[in-house]
């Protein structure tokens, strides 16, 4: 079976988890967006559960490569915040689909025969985000903290504040508040002498 009918029932999975949800979906509609046929999909995947742990990772992916593209070349403390938070903020406004289905539409409990990839992931993003932080945290460029607390200050800000546009509640693009989430984690991570003055 070809790579390109995997892709084409993960683009479909996509469309039709975005639509109407996980729990409403179909194999049936995934396999005629994807023009596939039931042996096709089955050949691919065992059942929609299993294509939905696919495309998370699958997205997943997509995401932290976004991020971790903002972070080259190395930048300073105030420019990698700035770099971070952006990216984040253009990935969900020009891949809405698909920040949709990581944010707002996966679910926990069909994901779980995809947590150690998922893991394997994250520890990558974590890896990466690391090696720009940890000389600069030994400069006190930045506060000391866990590497778990500076992520949730650097993107969760951005992250809640995305979830109204993802729903569709607030249409507005969260790019314009980029400059105010980024004042905000400056202040949250560096110290407070560190801080560049405009």
């Amino acid at each position: 079976m070809s790579a390109s009918v995997r892709d084409d029932l993960l683009a479909a999975g996509l469309v039709v988890f975005d639509r109407v949800g996980f729990e409403a979906a179909t194999v049936a509609a995934i396999r005629a967006r994807a023009r596939a046929s039931n042996g096709s999909f089955f050949h691919v995947f065992g059942s929609k559960k299993e294509l939905a742990g696919a495309l998370f990772l699958d997205v997943l992916r997509h995401y932290h490569a976004a991020m971790l593209a903002a972070l080259d070349p190395v930048p300073d403390a105030e420019r990698g915040i700035a770099c971070l938070i952006r990216a984040h903020l253009d990935w969900v406004v020009t891949s809405r689909r698909e920040a949709r289905y990581l944010f707002e539409i996966s679910r926990s409990e069909w994901s779980e025969d995809v947590r150690d990839a998922q893991r394997a992931q994250n520890a990558r993003l974590a890896e990466g985000i690391e090696r720009w932080r940890a000389p600069l945290v030994a400069n006190a460029e930045f506060l000391p903290m866990t590497p778990v607390m500076f992520v949730s200050q650097l993107i969760g800000p951005a992250q809640i504040f995305c979830r109204a546009y993802l729903s569709g509640r607030d249409r507005t693009d969260p790019r314009i508040e980029a400059d105010a989430l980024i004042a905000c984690a400056i202040r949250a991570l560096r110290p407070p002498d560190r801080i560049n003055k405009p």
